[in-house]
């Protein structure tokens, strides 16, 4: 698929929700590492790390998504989905790394398990919407 056809894909309908949805929980989590790094980084290292990685992957799932770049979306929404799932369970087994939590920490709960629903979601709509031929 083209990027501008890729465009066209996420410029309506229910790409742009995916789109937007992507960009609020960049901005989150951009907001929340940001916040962490500055002010607690000391307190809890690994997780405030982990929250750092989700916002980069969030940054550019969403700028990958939007621009039809859709190998780069597939790794971050592919890397995303497993470090959302390997995390989530991280901190439920080993809860001595995780003093606080990060965003993918108990698969997102502190999100409203948007962060385990979204990339299930995002990489059906990137094979729906593949280009077959």
């Amino acid at each position: 698929m083209s990027e501008k056809a890729g465009r066209a894909a996420t410029s309506r309908g229910f790409g742009r929700v995916i789109v937007f949805v992507y960009g609020i929980l960049a901005f989150a989590a951009s907001g929340r590492a940001t916040f962490e790094l500055t002010t607690k980084f000391s307190d809890a290292p690994f997780p405030y790390s982990l929250s750092i990685l989700a916002a980069v992957i969030y940054v550019v799932a969403t700028w990958a998504l939007a621009t039809g770049r859709r190998r780069i979306a597939l790794a971050t929404v592919s890397f995303e989905l497993l470090g959302v799932l390997a995390v989530g369970l991280s901190s439920l087994l080993a809860t001595d790394k995780f003093p606080e939590a990060s965003v993918w920490s108990d698969f997102g709960a502190g999100y409203g398990w948007v962060p385990l629903v979204l990339p299930m979601v995002g990489l059906w709509w990137l094979y729906r919407t593949r280009r077959v031929g």
